[in-house]
C-alpha cells in the first residue's frame, strides 16, 4: 500500500469519527476540513469531497448536496454502518482501522 493510500484511509476514519461527535451526526464539508486539519491533514476541498464520495459510495455516510449561490455545499450524515466503523466495531476496506484510544 502506498503512503498516499494510508493517508486517505486515515482521513476517512477521521471524518467518520468527527461525525460521531457532532449534533445529528452531520457536518458540512468546511467543518470536516477543519477537523482534518486538527489531525495534520491540510488538504484542499477537492480531496475532502473525494473522501466524502468514497464514504458515500460505500454506504458509510449520506451526502446532501445543497445549492448555494456559488455552487454546492456538501453536508455529510453518518449512517449506522459508518458509526460502527468509526467506533471500531467494524472494519471497512479503504478506511483505517480504529486504534486503541
Amino acid at each position: 500500500m502506498s503512503f498516499g493510500e494510508l493517508l486517505a484511509e486515515n482521513r476517512r476514519l477521521i471524518v467518520l469519527r468527527a461525525l460521531t461527535e457532532v449534533a445529528r451526526f452531520e457536518a458540512n464539508e468546511s467543518v470536516l476540513r477543519l477537523g482534518l486539519q486538527q489531525f495534520g491533514h491540510h488538504v484542499g476541498g477537492d480531496i475532502v469531497r473525494a473522501d466524502l464520495e468514497f464514504l458515500e459510495r460505500h454506504g458509510l455516510i449520506v451526502v446532501e448536496r445543497i445549492r448555494v449561490e456559488r455552487g454546492e455545499l456538501w453536508v455529510a450524515k453518518l449512517t449506522g454502518a459508518g458509526e460502527d466503523v468509526a467506533k471500531g466495531d467494524a472494519t471497512h476496506v479503504g478506511v483505517a482501522r480504529r486504534g486503541v484510544d
